[in-house]
């Protein structure tokens, strides 16, 4: 999760969100807080993208499609990226499901590797898995992904992973609020991951400090304005959204180098920061 990006895959807002009036007869059928404004979108999201480019050697870029929502903006969950492929997942959020289908056909297009998808009744975000170091993985177990995809991804990746850890997620908002594992975890180095501390249970706290992580703890506030999603894009160069100044400083004192862009319309309103806005495919 912290090596340097090398190869990613992202959705311009102007795909994703299509024109204004799409806008607003979607946002409240997808748990929007708001509307976003179409054009706003489009230049954070040039600023982003302009941070992402300066990073990562190469860009692909998902397709408009007819078949998927406003949340295809959110390229990390329809797949998880393994050093083999991709696993093809299906979202816990009924409305995100079809972005899988279009997700596996842009990978075959692209001749990505796809080492399997998910069948059956295995529903799974890829804002639930989270890669611990190169052969520990950690899977949220919450309303987003349940028991049979962790069986499922447990048996795709038996070869490359010695340790598949648990870890059980709370109620906290509810089944309608998108809680991911992701959301109270960012891993920017091998030693160093952004926290939000109150939602974390207490093994996988006490787990990262006896791994020797440093945490960088994510004030109640700046929790809610996503201060907890940090992409990095190689070990201790971050990208977040602005307005998180205490995280901001405690990731600069730890000696990390801090991009940040304008999220409201794409990141806020949406809740879906930097890592939810990327699919990394190659690190390393």
């Amino acid at each position: 999760m912290h090596k340097n990006l090398k190869k990613v895959i992202l959705k311009h807002p102007k795909d994703a969100f299509i024109s204004q009036e799409h806008l607003r007869n979607e946002w409240e059928k997808f748990n929007y807080i708001n509307e976003p404004d179409y054009i706003k979108a489009q230049n954070e999201y040039e600023r982003f993208h302009a941070i992402i480019k300066e990073h990562v050697a190469e860009i692909e870029f998902l397709p408009a499609s007819e078949t998927v929502g406003l949340d295809s903006l959110y390229a990390h969950d329809p797949v998880k990226f393994t050093k083999n492929g991709a696993i093809i997942l299906k979202s816990g959020k009924k409305l995100r499901q079809p972005e899988a289908i279009a997700y596996k056909q842009f990978l075959l297009e692209k001749n990505i590797p796809i080492i399997g998808e998910l069948t059956g009744d295995a529903v799974a975000d890829g804002g639930d898995l989270v890669w611990l170091n190169d052969r520990t993985l950690l899977v949220g177990r919450g309303y987003r992904t349940n028991d049979e995809a962790i069986r499922q991804i447990q048996e795709m990746t038996k070869d490359m992973v010695d340790e598949c850890i648990v870890v059980q997620l709370p109620h906290d908002q509810g089944e309608e609020e998108c809680l991911h594992l992701m959301s109270f975890i960012s891993i920017v180095d091998e030693n160093l991951a952004v926290v939000y501390s109150r939602l974390m249970p207490v093994f996988l706290r006490q787990l990262l400090i006896k791994r020797g992580f440093e945490l960088i703890e994510v004030p109640d506030e700046e929790y809610h304005r996503l201060g907890c999603n940090v992409l990095a894009l190689a070990p201790r160069v971050c990208v977040m959204v602005s307005g998180n100044p205490s995280t901001k400083a405690q990731l600069i004192e730890a000696g990390a180098t801090v991009y940040e862009y304008d999220g409201n319309e794409i990141s806020y309103l949406g809740t879906g920061g930097p890592t939810c806005l990327t699919c990394p495919v190659v690190r390393g």
